[in-house]
């Protein structure tokens, strides 16, 4: 057989050569020079079982999401919950690295995810100057980072608890003795904890191999290196929270007189609106998708609570129970009568049937649980934060001033990164 010319053997291994050159350029861009640089984002489910901690009924599988910092491989932000991968896990997860660290990352990276693309997520970046940067489809390389993280997790954590889903993927050796149904002891609440030791205890102090140390010292190293930066910093107080919480299309409601703002088909009242001034004009709100029965309307250049007006059946439900109950409403409504309108009436007596009962009553559980997630986690993550937040003494801005003013000792100085 011939042989092809030489040239075109040298064509192919240029073009394989500059390929594999591009790729890791790329690869490089995604890991970041200093801490809080670049932060990777990203969602799975747990392999492990969940029971309710009031009525220990099966509750299915959490999802767990990440951020994870590249530059250090620190986990920055661990949060826990049933819902499935929504804008709702990624706001939670960056308000809680604002409530453990005091700033956001300057570039975060996701991949294509419906929930990375919402107008909340991306508005919440650019109103802290966060660039968003999408992994290349699939790319499983670009991103290592969490994934490595996700494996780290179910082999070191979740495949050691009761309970846990591994022997699932060969199913024809699942029996009832072996199922890990029959066996789940853990609470979504007490896993939380576990997971929040381990993260931000153990995997933060046990040295990574690709670092040669623990991700704590490194990423505290690059703090000395590259400076705290204060203008980054942002403080954890209600206009944060309001910025983390979702909004209507517009980003505004008309108020109605007697009535009040209308927001997702349900009227919200506060004693302001009985301003005439405020009266027939465009506010902006924000609600609450862990509780349906409050909103916020930003009146007399402060935010003021609104309650609905079907308080008492609406309080303490989640946007993703309502969406169920709307869902099954409407189904009703169209097989009986399809010219008839849902209306916030209808639906607040459908939610308190018996029928709405039986339909949503796993949601709720759900949601009671992370609603115990939510509360036990930032008291225990208080404790914890100030267990390894850094020193005063050691990692103050006047040390690092003093670090960056001290003369070299090389005959290089040596070259930092532009501020």
């Amino acid at each position: 057989m011939d042989q092809p010319p030489d040239h075109c053997i040298g064509d192919c291994r240029n073009s394989t050569l500059n390929y594999v050159a591009t790729c890791l350029i790329l690869v490089d861009t995604f890991r970041g020079d200093r801490p809080f640089h670049i932060c990777h984002i990203d969602h799975t489910e747990l392999d492990v079982e969940l029971l309710c901690s009031s009525t220990d009924r099966n509750l299915g599988r959490p999802w767990l999401t990440l951020l994870t910092d590249a530059f250090s491989r620190r986990l920055l932000a661990v949060t826990l919950s049933f819902d499935p991968p929504s804008y709702r896990a990624c706001m939670i997860a960056l308000r809680e690295c604002v409530h453990r660290h005091g700033r956001l990352p300057q570039i975060v990276v996701a991949d294509g995810g419906k929930e990375f693309e919402s107008t909340y997520f991306e508005t919440l970046l650019a109103r802290y100057d966060c660039t968003k940067k999408t992994r290349p489809p699939a790319k499983a390389r670009f991103g290592s980072v969490c994934e490595r993280v996700f494996g780290t997790t179910n082999t070191q954590l979740i495949y050691n608890l009761l309970g846990n889903t591994q022997i699932t993927k060969e199913i024809r050796v699942v029996t009832s003795s072996v199922n890990p149904k029959n066996h789940a002891v853990w609470t979504l609440g007490r896993l939380y904890d576990r997971l929040c030791e381990w993260a931000y205890e153990l995997y933060d102090t046990t040295v990574h191999p690709a670092l040669g140390k623990t991700p704590r010292d490194c990423f505290a190293d690059g703090l000395v290196r590259a400076g705290i930066r204060a203008h980054r910093s942002i403080t954890y107080d209600d206009e944060f929270r309001m910025m983390t919480l979702p909004t209507t299309t517009k980003g505004t409601a008309f108020v109605s007189p007697g009535r009040g703002v209308k927001i997702h088909h349900l009227h919200y009242w506060s004693t302001v609106f009985r301003d005439p001034a405020v009266e027939q004009t465009s506010v902006p709100v924000r609600y609450d998708p862990y509780d349906a029965g409050i909103a916020y309307a930003f009146v007399g250049k402060r935010w003021v609570t609104c309650c609905s007006e079907h308080y008492a059946v609406f309080r303490g439900r989640s946007e993703r129970e309502l969406m169920l109950a709307t869902e099954e409403l409407r189904k009703q409504l169209r097989d009986h009568s399809p010219s008839t309108q849902l209306t916030a009436r209808k639906l607040a007596d459908f939610i308190a049937s018996i029928e709405a009962e039986e339909a949503l009553l796993l949601q709720r559980l759900r949601d009671a649980e992370s609603r115990q997630v939510r509360q036990v986690g930032h008291r225990g993550q208080v404790k914890l934060a100030d267990s390894i937040r850094p020193t005063p003494d050691e990692f103050s801005f006047a040390h690092v001033q003093k670090v960056q003013r001290e003369p070299f000792t090389s005959l290089q100085p040596e070259v930092f990164e532009e501020y």
